[in-house]
């Protein structure tokens, strides 16, 4: 649990280091680029569209036409949008994870093992291939999560229980391998995961948890509609640095476990055989020592 602590304020202070800073940009420039992109040419399309699939159902209706008896008519035109945005709001964090992973964790762990463990060997466990393989298998599991949970976000406590741990077990899978890629074996790697398994897997929650800050935007509604021009790019920007962090994170703590691990050398200790020693002649030690017995 101390190495949990330690690595976690050491990545906070990695968080306003100019490099890092610098590298958020990146997939902040893509991600901004993208969602405008995507926005002009089916913004209107998709809106319409949820607002007809809103309006096919008689609840609803009946709801909206109470919000208009008590003077919240104007909440039917933000219905739509607002829920589109909501809906939209996982594909921008999963394409701000891979970015992340893709962009700016082999720099910060090189960072990261530059400052702090110059002297651990490299041994280059993990491929680039072999790490877009994981990346984007563990990205299918946890998109089939998404969807299969979906219905059950309905129900209030678990919206803001599933969505968390999804993108938790999914970031301790992507992260916590990149962390390793470089500086481990194959061997290693697993070892450290398997044993740090559960402390990875809680980093991965709490980095889930605090990916889901950028999420209270939306509760301003309305408003939120009206500012999104300027809150989405600052949306996607805090997604950024919450999985830089995250990354970061993962950077301290696995290279320490690493080096912890590799200090640990098992020592081997070789019984002698008795039948292979012959007993010792106390005349040839005298004699080698120069002894009372080596005289003529």
């Amino acid at each position: 649990m101390a190495l949990l602590f330690d690595s976690f304020w050491r990545a906070v202070a990695y968080c306003v280091h100019p490099r890092v800073i610098a590298l958020s940009f990146l997939p902040l420039i893509l991600m901004v680029v993208l969602s405008f992109g995507l926005g002009y040419f089916f913004w209107e399309g998709a809106v319409a569209s949820v607002g007809a699939w809103i309006a096919s159902f008689e609840l609803v209706e009946t709801s909206m036409a109470w919000m208009e008896q008590i003077g919240l008519g104007a909440l039917r035109g933000v219905f739509a949008p607002l829920l589109v945005l909501v809906l939209a709001t996982p594909v921008i964090v999963l394409l701000c994870l891979l970015l992340v992973a893709m962009f700016m964790t082999p720099a910060m762990v090189d960072l990261v093992g530059q400052r702090r463990f110059a002297g651990l060997e490299r041994k280059h466990g993990g491929s680039l291939v072999v790490s877009v393989l994981w990346s984007l298998g563990s990205t299918l599991l946890a998109i089939v999560a998404l969807v299969i949970s979906m219905p059950l976000w309905l129900v209030p406590p678990l919206v803001l229980i599933l969505p968390p741990l999804i993108w938790g077990w999914l970031t301790y899978r992507v992260f916590a391998f990149d962390a390793l890629a470089t500086h481990a074996s194959g061997d290693e790697r697993k070892a450290i995961l398997k044993e740090h398994r559960g402390n990875l897997l809680l980093m991965g929650v709490l980095s889930g948890y605090l990916g889901a800050a950028p999420s209270l935007l939306w509760a301003s509604g309305a408003m939120f509609v009206a500012m999104a021009p300027l809150l989405v790019p600052l949306a996607i920007w805090i997604y950024t640095l919450v999985f830089a962090f995250a990354s970061l994170w993962f950077a301290h703590y696995a290279l320490a476990a690493l080096q912890r691990m590799r200090a640990v050398v098992p020592v081997e200790v070789l019984d002698a055989d008795p039948q292979r020693v012959s007993p010792r002649d106390p005349a040839e030690d005298a004699k080698r020592l120069g002894g009372p017995e080596s005289a003529p």
